[in-house]
């Protein structure tokens, strides 16, 4: 049975790993491992993103987590199933919320009651620095793990009176809580002075106890050059450099992946202990894809279910919105609320419309944007202000029989107070386990990057700082030639260390840094959230914080709903309220829109503080686009963007609109998509229609490019769809570089194109 490594961090152990979770799984492929475990420290943050990534390389994923223990020690746990997984996600939700941001101690007295479906490992011992301890095993126990103080051993024991003082007592523990049969003698072999002495009573606890001793390797990163990379993180996380750090820091490059052969000749006195990682890897069936999630159930009024409530609000609405309904809106209608139906999404359109309810009764102005804007439904419940049948929009782009996952509905709030009410309502509702903030994974680039690796290699302040001056106007990307670019910012290339930097610099760009917190995305359960994904305190007090960003719930087809706070919609709700006060009300639906007035300004560029048309950019295009209709407005602000300008499409479309070059397409059956803008893609609607008339993509097809265009964290992804669009292209006999502008015209446009 071959090897499988059951400890594994990833970077999302913050610090203490040096790989992506993407890294981990391909390099554990190429090592033809069936399976492996992530287990980061105090969460699941990159779980998904592993599982994902490991599925596609045929590596089984399994699940788990390092807890930090309130004495210090770290206790490596696995998850084998259901049960386990809810446990573990309650378990860190406890620990999390009772501390204060990037703080988790779980008391050894929690365990018992979370302890059902999770292998527990233990052996080597670690401090919550990552120091290996000096464990000592005696039967009547006298080796205390870790040591502390007496005046730390007091407070320890007033704050944890269940803590095990020693191994004995630990293997007891452990063993009454969890099962003999789910507690593991953990053993690592890196060449480590002591290591050997602390591994032979290991084996003796083993014996005494009559527990299975587990090979593994400690790995923090994917491959061994990880470890520079791995030694910069310990300078920053413990706030020194590398000339200072000393015993902190690993002693040797041994915690990467290895393969079967290498483990089994470093255990060739212990083969069970290798062939234990397959036996248990089989017992560990939990998979992200069986998550169990639920959206929350509507209150619908006695005698009417989900489905029969919406019809019914949406058809009062469309008498509100339309003086007469035609048979257009009529068709629309029923055929979207059949496929709401049928995909079973009525309670989520219920809650959106009774979050904008909530706004209107407590004047709080509120509007929904995005692809909402092409469904009739949320233009009846009020939720959006566009009628998508007199404007020929696409519902499909919003939701499709296709479409894996939720529709996603984002809504506009003033910021502040405002927006910040509406939060606090959501909490309130279905509690502080039941809603929470999803996370942003905060990542190392540019001026923070630079600066933190120089004071990790022991840079000068007059370095770091020419480091500030030379990342002053943006970020670097990893592929940038920096060795010219800091010859030329005056930096000493001459400096030993400045290949390090370079080198380091490349390694760590994109690596997390820390988990923010999305700009208003909340997600929201049916049961409690917490069974599902640990949640944390925010760094704003009253906020929840899930471990997963945007891309990892909607992977997992948990429902986010987007309370976005715009500084404008404040300015614009206390203007109206000024017009109210002065005896001449008006609101957004009554303003005109076509002012030739308001037109004028915009042409003239008088636009400072003017709402997505303020910037320099935007006011060097708005004389020459010279707006004169609403649909002129959303082309300048659609194609002032960094994917339409690497795309090459504003000079081209200006020309157009100026009358300097002729209207072409890329192809004669693009016409009926691209009429609107001139044969220049600027959308991403348009991109999908694209995609479906030159590759035949099928709806499925197209929602994976959909799904792509709008994932920017991954280049992978995008390169993949641009891999099998090229294909389909090319067998449809398809000109090259037709086929060339098109993919490059996509692949631009996921920088950041307009939806």
């Amino acid at each position: 049975m071959p090897y499988v490594e059951l400890h594994a961090n990833s970077a999302f152990s913050f610090l203490r790993g040096a790989s992506f979770p993407e890294q981990l799984a391909e390099t554990a492929a190429e090592l033809e491992m069936p399976a492996m475990a992530l287990l980061d420290r105090n969460g699941v943050y990159g779980a998904q993103r592993f599982s994902v990534a490991a599925r596609e390389q045929n590596v089984r994923p399994i699940v788990g987590c390092e807890l930090s223990m309130e004495d210090g020690s770290i206790l490596p746990v696995l998850v084998e199933n259901r049960t386990g997984y809810k446990n573990l996600c309650a378990l860190l939700t406890q620990a999390h919320l009772r501390s204060e941001k990037g703080k988790c101690a779980v008391r050894w007295n929690e365990l018992p009651q979370f302890a059902e479906g999770l292998i527990v490992l233990f052996g080597h011992a670690y401090d919550s620095r990552g120091a290996m301890g000096s464990a000592v095993f005696q039967p009547a126990g006298c080796g205390i793990l870790p040591q502390h103080s007496v005046r730390q051993d007091a407070e320890r024991c007033t704050q944890d009176a269940c803590a095990p003082q020693n191994l004995a007592d630990r293997a007891q523990f452990l063993i009454g809580t969890f099962g003999r049969e789910n507690v593991f003698v953990e053993m690592q072999r890196h060449f480590l002075r002591g290591e050997e002495r602390i591994n032979r009573q290991l084996v003796d606890l083993a014996a005494h106890y009559r527990l299975s001793i587990l090979a593994t390797n400690g790995v923090q990163y994917a491959r061994p050059y990880g470890r520079e990379v791995l030694d910069v993180f310990t300078c920053i996380r413990e706030h020194t450099h590398l000339d200072a750090a000393g015993k902190m820091l690993t002693q040797n490059a041994e915690r990467h992946l290895k393969n079967d052969c290498e483990m089994r000749e470093l255990f060739s006195d212990l083969p069970e202990a290798i062939e234990n990682t397959a036996r248990l890897a089989e017992r560990l069936t939990f998979s992200l894809e069986n998550l169990g999630y639920e959206f929350p159930d509507f209150p619908v009024p006695e005698g009417h279910t989900m489905d029969s409530f919406l019809r019914t609000i949406t058809w009062f609405g469309a008498q509100q919105r339309y003086a007469a309904i035609r048979s257009a809106v009529k068709r629309q209608l029923e055929e979207e609320l059949n496929l709401i139906q049928k995909l079973g999404f009525p309670g989520y359109f219920l809650i959106v419309w009774d979050i904008v309810n909530f706004c209107r009764e407590h004047n709080i102005m509120v509007q929904g944007r995005g692809s909402a804007a092409n469904s009739a439904v949320c233009y009846c419940l009020g939720i959006t202000p566009v009628d998508p049948v007199s404007n020929n929009l696409v519902f499909e782009r919003f939701l499709n029989e296709s479409r894996k996952g939720w529709p996603d509905i984002d809504l506009d709030l003033p910021s502040g107070d405002r927006r910040e009410s509406v939060i606090q309502e959501i909490y309130r509702r279905y509690g502080k386990h039941g809603a929470a903030m999803t996370a942003n994974v905060i990542t190392y680039r540019g001026r923070s990057a630079a600066r933190e690796i120089g004071k990790a290699l022991n840079f000068s302040p007059s370095i770091l700082d020419r480091f500030s001056h030379l990342f002053a106007n943006g970020d670097f990307p990893h592929t940038l030639d920096l060795a010219s670019q800091i010859e030329q910012a005056g930096l000493p290339k001459e400096h030993p260390r400045m290949p390090a930097f370079i080198n380091l610099y490349q390694a760590i760009y994109g690596l997390p840094r820390h988990l923010g917190q999305h700009s208003g995305g909340m997600i929201i359960c049916q049961n409690k959230l917490s069974s599902f994904v640990p949640l944390e305190n925010a760094s704003m007090p009253g906020r929840v914080l899930a471990q997963w960003d945007k891309d990892d719930c909607e992977d997992l087809g948990i429902v986010k709903v987007d309370l976005l706070g715009l500084g404008m919609m404040s300015v614009m709700q206390d203007a109206f309220e000024l017009c109210r006060e002065r005896g001449r009300p008006l609101d957004l639906a009554h303003i005109p829109k076509d002012d030739a007035a308001t037109f004028e300004i915009m042409q003239n560029a008088d636009t400072i503080g003017v709402f997505q048309i303020e910037s320099r950019a935007q006011m060097a295009t708005l004389p020459r686009m010279k707006p004169k209709c609403f649909y002129d407005v959303v082309i300048e602000v659609a194609i002032i963007r960094p994917g339409p300008i690497q795309g090459d499409m504003v000079h081209p479309y200006l020309a157009r609109r100026a009358g300097r070059e002729p209207v072409t397409y890329f192809d004669p059956r693009l016409e009926p998509v691209l009429g609107r803008t001139l044969g220049v893609p600027l959308f991403q609607e348009q991109m999908l229609k694209i995609a479906m008339i030159m590759a035949d993509f099928s709806g499925n097809e197209a929602e994976e490019l959909r799904r792509a265009l709008s994932f920017h964290r991954s280049e992978e992804r995008m390169e993949k769809v641009s891999v099998k669009l090229r294909a389909a292209m090319e067998r449809k006999n398809i000109a090259s570089d037709k086929i060339d502008k098109i993919i490059q015209s996509i692949s631009s446009f996921a920088l950041y194109g307009f939806p």
